[in-house]
């Protein structure tokens, strides 16, 4: 009987051992896949665009029966936590500017006094577009990289946000391997409901070495028949001070147009 305690004992130690070992080699793993994909998530982000930069471009909304309302939009951004924007058409919108420090953003409206706070889940344009996609910061700045996969044509990444205030809690991101740019990205809520998805068409080369894809369309389950384009006409690096990213300035910002 004693014996067979001691030898009950040892092939439990074992089990604990290879348990141990097992789960180290998982937690490896894991930290190995964050690692290099982080890496590649910040490629990504500046093959999308410079650290600084300025663009132009035109959002398409696009009703069931096929209505569309433009938009065009003058845009500055600055590291990875604050941008501008302001609309240049159509008439009735020309002025309205919006602000993003970090996860807190503004809307502002000539006339109407001080800006207002807004929401990332809102949309200024009233279409699938919402505030986040468009005043999107870098993806590394919002998302970890939890798991990688590839084949011989792309990667894909699944991104977990770091915090709570980000407008999507996970995304599943197909990466083109030889631009290093994203061909498609589905979004999640926490619960595991797909929101929308965004495709990455048209590769155009802006100069500068910035080589993206110049088409961002999306359509949602949530919205049957609607969809929205976002069209790049340029973007290329540029200095900006500080203060262009304040409340102050955001009625000037049309003005730093070049």
């Amino acid at each position: 009987m004693f014996n067979k305690i001691k030898i009950s004992e040892k092939i439990l130690f074992v089990v604990l051992i290879l348990a141990i070992n097992t789960g180290f080699l998982f937690a490896q793993e894991a930290q190995e896949i964050n690692e290099a994909g982080n890496k590649l998530l910040k490629q990504i982000d500046r093959n999308l665009s410079p650290e600084s930069f300025e663009s132009l471009r035109k959002i398409i909304n696009i009703e069931p029966n096929g209505t569309k309302k433009e938009f065009v939009l003058f845009a500055l951004k600055k590291g990875n936590d604050k941008m501008v924007t302001t609309f240049l058409a159509p008439k009735s919108e020309v002025g309205r500017s919006t602000l993003r420090l970090d996860e807190n953003m503004w809307l502002y409206i000539p006339n109407v006094g001080k800006p207002m706070r807004i929401t990332s889940l809102q949309s200024v344009i009233g279409g699938i577009f919402n505030n986040s996609d468009i005043m999107q910061l870098d993806y590394s700045a919002e998302y970890d990289v939890t798991e990688m996969t590839d084949d011989s044509e792309e990667k894909m990444l699944t991104l977990k946000a770091k915090t709570t205030t980000v407008a999507y809690d996970k995304l599943k991101m197909w990466v083109n391997i030889k631009y290093k740019t994203p061909s498609k990205i589905e979004c999640y809520t926490a619960s595991g409901m797909l929101i929308k998805t965004l495709n990455f068409k048209e590769i155009k080369d802006f100069g500068n070495g910035i080589i993206r894809p110049s088409v961002l369309e999306t359509d949602s389950p949530l919205h049957k028949g609607y969809k929205a384009v976002m069209i790049y006409a340029n973007i290329k690096p540029r200095k900006i001070d500080d203060e262009v990213f304040t409340l102050n300035f955001m009625g000037k910002i049309k003005d730093f147009r070049k």
